[in-house]
């Protein structure tokens, strides 16, 4: 089934892509979730209206992602939540947590769906993150995970 993508997908492409993926991919998780719409002859308008947005919100050049990767690797990341007594966390870390972390603890915006966890984050210590801030950038984060 032939889609457009209208947020970054990984793995996939970015917002404005056109690709084809299983009909089942699509129906089920991409389309339902807002991340894609169906491909229509149409819908090449739609395309070139999100290529817009995106260059507006994309980091344009190497040189910037490498300035805002120095930011966000210089920059400490502590993120206090619930916890029980064994350091096991009631729920776990999300994207959006650590975005909203990042930017308290006086680093640069990034957009939740840029943030890389890799395996939930379930108790309490340091962990590294990946923020995906260019095609061949990416910053590495050490977010410390405190009890609330």
């Amino acid at each position: 089934m032939k889609i457009i993508l209208t947020h970054e997908v990984s793995g996939l492409g970015a917002a404005g892509d056109v690709v084809d993926v299983k009909d089942g991919y699509a129906r089920n998780f991409l389309v339902p979730r807002g991340f894609a719409i169906r491909w229509t002859k149409g819908g090449e308008k739609d395309v070139e209206q999100i290529r817009r947005a995106r260059k507006i919100h994309e980091i344009a050049t190497i040189e910037q992602a490498n300035e805002i990767k120095a930011r966000l690797e210089g920059t400490k990341v502590r993120l206090a939540v619930r916890s029980g007594d064994a350091g096991r966390l009631f729920g776990s870390v999300t994207q959006a947590d650590v975005a909203a972390a990042i930017k308290a603890a006086g680093g640069p915006d990034v957009d939740k769906r840029r943030v890389e966890l890799g395996s939930p984050i379930k108790t309490l210590g340091a962990h590294q993150v990946s923020v995906r801030l260019h095609a061949e950038v990416s910053a590495k984060v050490g977010v410390e995970v405190v009890s609330a």
